[in-house]
């Protein structure tokens, strides 16, 4: 039997373990401080209570190793994702309720991965992810470029064609932990539309496609959406920048079958015909690794 495989440590194996003196293990035994046995006047330590004993003391957040991961994607709404999640047969669910949720969710331990698009001046999410996450066993990848923009009516009756024109129009408005919704107000200031130069719609769009709906139905005159959803609800759209959307993900949990299935079935010809008949997707860097914590 090997040393580790020992039921019970003596009172030197449990001074070396906690680096401390023989002398303080016999007053930690003699108050109760400490779980032990007495047998034939020699103080014995069963293992597996010590390491409990040792656990309980501990400080700080869990790991992502030592708790089971629940199969959940979370963050921001794709309609390619999830349709990709349904369609995988991966058993992953899907909460989509913005980048910033999703993140804060995800250092909580809520999820196996993190769909985020987070404007940054230097580009997306990798700051971001960094400052919370640089030192927690993630990886950030590329799920696609996509592009966003300006959502109208068919044949643009009002003649929208930018931020400075929507002065004086309805818009949809995403929740506040929405990326797209954080962005939006951003390009609007920028563009000089003062807060209450626009009206906003009091229904919170959840997802990109309730935003293209709100389009659809007349409540709104424009919505900041994806071009893909703009496609297949056939409405006007005018392209405005593109974006990278990323999965932030637990190693851990990329090895695990759930997100191993995902991930063969964003290799298959399916889900690259998909892409390509939504519109607006560039998914020729899918996989590219943009962050790795150590």
């Amino acid at each position: 039997m090997n040393a580790i495989d020992e039921p019970y440590l003596t009172t030197r194996e449990l001074a070396e373990l906690l680096r401390i003196k023989e002398r303080k293990v016999y007053d930690m035994a003699t108050h109760g401080d400490v779980p032990c046995v007495r047998v034939v006047g020699k103080l014995l330590f069963p293992r597996a209570e010590i390491m409990q004993w040792i656990d309980a003391s501990r400080s700080g957040p869990q790991t992502a190793a030592e708790v089971s991961l629940p199969p959940t994607v979370l963050g921001s709404h794709d309609p390619l994702l999830d349709w990709a999640l349904r369609e995988s047969g991966s058993g992953l669910a899907a909460f989509l309720d913005g980048s910033a949720d999703g993140l804060q969710r995800m250092a909580a331990l809520e999820g196996v991965a993190c769909a985020t698009h987070i404007h940054e001046e230097d580009g997306w999410n990798v700051a971001t992810v960094k400052s919370r996450f640089e030192h927690r066993n993630v990886v950030l990848v590329e799920f696609a470029q996509r592009v966003r923009g300006l959502i109208v009516a068919g044949d643009n009756p009002l003649q929208l064609s930018d931020m400075a024109s929507l002065a004086g129009h309805r818009v949809a408005r995403r929740q506040s932990s929405a990326a797209s919704q954080q962005l939006f107000e951003q390009l609007l200031a920028e563009a000089g539309v003062a807060d209450d130069a626009v009206s906003r719609f009091d229904d919170c769009a959840r997802t990109e496609d309730e935003l293209g709906m709100q389009v659809f139905d007349g409540h709104v005159d424009v919505a900041f959406g994806l071009q893909s959803v703009a496609s297949r609800l056939r409405l006007g759209f005018l392209p405005q920048l593109e974006e990278r959307f990323d999965l932030l993900v637990w190693r851990q949990a990329w090895f695990e079958p759930p997100f191993q299935a995902l991930l063969r079935f964003m290799e298959s010809d399916a889900f690259r015909d998909k892409a390509a008949r939504l519109g607006g997707y560039d998914i020729s860097n899918l996989g590219r690794v943009h962050f790795n914590a150590r």
